[in-house]
């Protein structure tokens, strides 16, 4: 009963309008109500003990590392990294467009800003060379998805923060890979795409020119390099790794590439917390629905609901993922992570499945869902920064999100694919 009133108070006010974060906070009081315990202090009390968790202090570092690394330069020589390596190939824009995704995922950890950082600097070009503005976009937009499983991802540290007992450090390990299959899996969509709209445009580069691409690029690419070689060996901490990001590229953009001026980095500054603050209200209020949540005994009542598939993993993974997939179409992918990992964590656990896998399976999911309609958020960013027809937007990328939904199911099917490279990049712990 408790789940049903939850659900369909959440959907109602998100209905009706509601802001998400007083969604999350009127959803906890219809929860209060229900279960008649009426304390005025358990609510505030809640958001701050959810505020008030130290993994979740890489965010900021990292939206504020990545803001720094959009605005200045490092995004223009990734793209640039991007086309020396593949450009000169028929239709290399494109193919530029999903490699620098998969290494500016490395650098930013989220959809929405790699949508548009890359989104602002190639959309243009892409349509001075011919490509149909939707399929610019889409090229764009399904790429964007990567932020969240590439490390550092902010969703994972998200769900780490969010899950008693999760490694971020795994949580990290076990997308990389996964991550980069998604990518080459676009690319190969992009071959067929690319002769079915005729595209024919190549890019090449002097040798002088790409001398300095590599020497100009190196900065960039060698971030979540050092990063994650930090995070894996135990140099520092994810957490630690978001303030070492955060340094890293301040003194790149401002030291180095010079494109970045104090009066800029003040201006980038508050742009950084006003994402963050955003972000942390979200945390705060999910926490607080969530101690309702668990109160009313909501995963007990998932746990009864799916008992009947416990004893078959696979089956019990499709029911979970059929189900997130359409809750991702209607909400973002970071309050899905905060209200809904609690409840499926513990049925996870009690049909064995290994709880980084499930993590892998439970972002990749909901951030497909930031690529579908009627919500999904880099389908607006895109079409805003490239003035593009929602619906030209929406054709366009049908083929891109059939592959990534058919990449969710291999790696569905097939556990090793990612557990595999995890153990091995993990030192086999």
């Amino acid at each position: 009963m408790e789940l049903f009133i939850f659900l369909g108070s959440l959907f109602f006010f998100m209905l009706i309008g509601v802001p998400l974060a007083i969604v999350l906070v009127l959803c906890s009081i219809v929860l209060m109500w229900h279960s008649g315990m009426w304390d005025a202090m358990i609510i505030p009390g809640s958001m701050l003990d959810g505020a008030n968790n130290y993994p979740l202090m890489a965010i900021p570092f990292f939206v504020f590392a990545g803001e720094i690394m959009a605005e200045g330069g490092l995004s223009k020589r990734v793209v640039q990294l991007a086309q020396l390596i593949i450009g000169r190939v028929r239709g290399g824009l494109g193919y530029a467009a999903i490699i620098a995704s998969i290494i500016f995922a490395g650098l930013m950890g989220s959809s929405v800003g790699e949508a548009a950082a890359l989104g602002g600097l190639l959309l243009p070009m892409m349509k001075q060379v011919g490509y149909h503005p939707g399929r610019a976009g889409a090229v764009i937009a399904s790429g964007a998805i990567l932020g969240p499983i590439i490390p550092p991802s902010t969703n994972f540290i998200l769900l780490g923060a969010t899950v008693s007992g999760l490694s971020i450090t795994k949580l990290f390990m076990i997308g990389l890979v996964p991550g980069i299959m998604i990518g080459l899996a676009l690319m190969v969509v992009w071959f067929f795409v690319v002769r079915k709209d005729g595209y024919n445009e190549t890019i090449r580069f002097t040798k002088k020119e790409a001398i300095k691409i590599l020497i100009d690029s190196t900065p960039a690419f060698m971030m979540p390099v050092l990063l994650l070689g930090g995070i894996r060996f135990g140099v520092f901490t994810p957490t630690e790794g978001g303030a070492f990001a955060a340094i890293y590229a301040i003194l790149v953009c401002v030291l180095y590439y010079r494109e970045l001026s104090f009066r800029d980095l003040l201006r980038v500054s508050a742009r950084a917390a006003r994402t963050t603050s955003v972000v942390m209200l979200i945390v705060a209020t999910a926490t607080a629905v969530g101690w309702f949540i668990t109160i009313a005994q909501i995963p007990n009542q998932m746990t009864a609901l799916f008992s009947p598939l416990i004893d078959s993993p696979i089956l019990l993974l499709i029911s979970i993922n059929i189900f997130l997939f359409l809750i991702g179409m209607v909400m973002d992918l970071t309050p899905n992570i905060l209200i809904f990992a609690p409840v499926f964590y513990p049925l996870i656990q009690q049909a064995g499945i290994d709880p980084y896998y499930f993590g892998l399976l439970f972002v990749l999911n909901l951030g497909i869902g930031v690529i579908t309609p009627p919500v999904g958020t880099v389908l607006y960013v895109v079409c805003g920064i490239g003035h593009i027809k929602f619906a030209d937007l929406i054709v366009k990328l049908v083929p891109f999100v059939l592959v990534e939904v058919l990449m969710l199911f291999l790696l569905l099917f097939f556990p090793s694919l990612s557990i595999v490279p995890m153990n091995w990049l993990m030192g086999g712990n």
